[in-house]
């Protein structure tokens, strides 16, 4: 069987300081060993992000965690290639924040919808202050049955961590619904967690951050599933 090497584009502003980051060169490490899924991963700094082309010819885009980002017109922008060009993509923490701050703003024409941490001040505040930080935390998300979120999990209920103080508040939620998002994952109190987009080949966002799943040397299933898509796509831009 031949097998494909995917280029995957991980954007963030790249830190020792974040934990999520220090995490990635082991986890790409246990994806070709004990997967076979090979990864040629480039760090693609959100201000980078921003330039036109900046994402051709990868077959995967990670959003990372790290915010704020330097340039959120990068992470936006990256999150948009992928949403249209049909490229796999997954985006934890912040990235989960902003694909819906992307998708309310390009799709769901909610031209002002805004970040609380970016803008604190915006008049219509999509990604709001979370109630209680989750920052340090772990919790269990309940998946919806039929979902991508659940058929990756091969679950309807995780323990997941979590390093974050912001996420998606309710004001918009049946908006985004409406122009095609599905919130496949919530918590116990039924805050979202999870946000998929049926119809596209793979587009996940967990509020939180998979690759801190156990100690690193085995790939959580989400992650897997990513590297799987981009091997997949790699394999169909070759065929």
């Amino acid at each position: 069987m031949t097998s494909f090497t995917a280029r995957l584009a991980l954007v963030g502003d790249r830190s020792p300081s974040v934990r999520s980051h220090a995490r990635i060169p082991g986890l790409l490490d246990a994806l070709a060993r004990r997967d076979q899924l090979v990864l040629d991963a480039y760090w693609i700094p959100t201000e980078d992000a921003a330039e036109p082309g900046a994402l051709a010819g990868f077959d995967a885009v990670w959003l990372l965690p790290g915010s704020p980002y330097r340039s959120e017109a990068g992470a936006l922008a990256a999150i948009r290639t992928a949403r249209e060009q049909g490229v796999p993509f997954l985006g934890t923490c912040a990235g989960f924040q902003h694909a819906l701050l992307e998708y309310a703003r390009a799709v769901c024409g909610l031209a002002a919808a805004s970040h609380a941490e970016n803008d604190p001040a915006g008049a219509d505040p999509l990604i709001v202050p979370l109630a209680c930080s989750l920052v340090g935390h772990e919790g269990a998300v309940l998946v919806d049955p039929g979902s991508l979120a659940a058929e990756v999990l091969g679950a309807e209920r995780t323990v997941e961590r979590y390093h974050c103080s912001y996420g998606l508040g309710d004001a918009h939620l049946e908006v985004l619904r409406a122009h095609g998002v599905r919130f496949s994952g919530a918590d116990e109190s039924g805050a979202i967690r999870i946000a998929e987009l049926p119809g596209h080949p793979f587009f996940l966002a967990t509020l939180f951050q998979p690759e801190l799943a156990g100690d690193g040397s085995r790939p959580h299933p989400i992650v897997r599933a990513l590297a799987a898509a981009a091997v997949r796509h790699a394999s169909l831009a070759t065929a």
